[in-house]
This record gives C-alpha cells, sequence and structure tokens, in this order.
C-alpha cells in the first residue's frame, strides 16, 4: 500500500479560495490517497462480510459556488452509489480526520434502520466502544462522545426527523502524528470499520 498518511498540506486543502481552486487541490493531494486507503478497506470490508464492497470518492459534482468544506472515501454494497445506503466513510474537514459507519438522510429506510437499533438498544450501546463519537449531520464537525449521549433520544431524531442523520465512529485531531503515519492510521481505521460492522449487520439481519 502506498498510503502514507495525511499531512498538514491535505488539511489546509479547505482554507484555499474558490471553488475551481480548492477542488484542483482535493484532485491532487487527497484523492489519489483515498484511492490507495479505499481500496485496501475495501478489500477488507468485502472479505469481512463476505460480499462485494464498493469503494466511492466525494464527486461534490452539484457545486456550483461554494467550494466543499470537507472531502471523503465512502464504502458500500451499491456500486453505482452510497447516499442510499449504510456506508462507511473516512475523511477530512480542515481541522480533524473522521471514520464513520454512516446512515445519513438520503436513506429511504431511516425510520425502519432506527426502530431496529432502538428494539435492541442494549446491544448498539454495548457494541459501540468508549471513546467513539456520534454525529448527527455529516455536513458539520460536531460530534458528541457516546459516553455522554442519550442513545435512545438520538435514534428516536433520526428515525422521525426527515433530515438527522447517524454517523458513529472517530475523529482524530489535524496534529495528530497517528495521521503522519499511513501504515497506523489503515489500522485505525480498520479497526474502527470491524467494531461497528455489527451494527451494519444488523441493518440487514
Amino acid at each position: 500500500m502506498q498510503f502514507n498518511g495525511f499531512s498538514q498540506e491535505d488539511f489546509d486543502t479547505f482554507r484555499i479560495e474558490g471553488l475551481a481552486e480548492r477542488m484542483e487541490a482535493i484532485e491532487e493531494r487527497i484523492r489519489p490517497k483515498f484511492r490507495e486507503l479505499g481500496g485496501e478497506l475495501t478489500d477488507d470490508l468485502s472479505a469481512i462480510l463476505g460480499q462485494e464492497m464498493h469503494l466511492h470518492i466525494a464527486k461534490h459534482a452539484r457545486r456550483t459556488v461554494n467550494p466543499p468544506k470537507d472531502t471523503w472515501l465512502a464504502i458500500a454494497g451499491d456500486k453505482r452509489g452510497y447516499k442510499k445506503h449504510p456506508h462507511f466513510q473516512v475523511g477530512l474537514f480542515d481541522d480533524r480526520a473522521f471514520i464513520w459507519l454512516a446512515f445519513i438522510y438520503e436513506l429511504p429506510d431511516k425510520a425502519n434502520i432506527a426502530q431496529r437499533f432502538l428494539d435492541r438498544i442494549d446491544t448498539v450501546e454495548a457494541t459501540i466502544p468508549d471513546g467513539y463519537v456520534i454525529s448527527q449531520d455529516h455536513m458539520k464537525k460536531g460530534a458528541d462522545p457516546v459516553t455522554g449521549i442519550d442513545l435512545d433520544a438520538v435514534l428516536e431524531r433520526f428515525r422521525t426527523v426527515k433530515k438527522a442523520e447517524l454517523l458513529i465512529g472517530r475523529t482524530i485531531p489535524a496534529g495528530d502524528p497517528l495521521l503522519d503515519d499511513g501504515e497506523a492510521f489503515y489500522r485505525l481505521a480498520n479497526e474502527t470499520f470491524n467494531t461497528l460492522v455489527p451494527l451494519y449487520r444488523m441493518v440487514y439481519s
């Protein structure tokens, strides 16, 4: 694997002014790393899940004026797209990296997935380790430690509010030495996905 981690220059991409200029930097700096890292993680998930998984790299194609504040890779069971399916993500904002199991608002079966988690809330809580965080909006940086969150309330909101989302995983601040070590970051992402695979499977059980 040629992935050598994420540098400060990668995070500084999101401080470049202008849509075209920032997109060019994303293409040159970050996407090659996503292809390397994502290829390995996709193979790993395919083996763990016993099904073919597919790598998607965010295109930001709908943007015409405002440059993206973050970018990501996604791994899903559908070759054509990921937004309407539970998927695994790795990405960057200007000040942090994130590793998620993501259920975003485009999911057509959102309410049923939320109910499935609510029905097995004890198992869900036992699956998510201390040190993990939960986000309810993939477009915002903020995430709450799982140890201090009312997961029942989060899942109820996810079930009933159309735009509510559920992202479970880890964030790593820019400047953390782990980000400079490609192998260490890969291991962390792989470990995070492995930990969250039972929740992914729960959706389809």
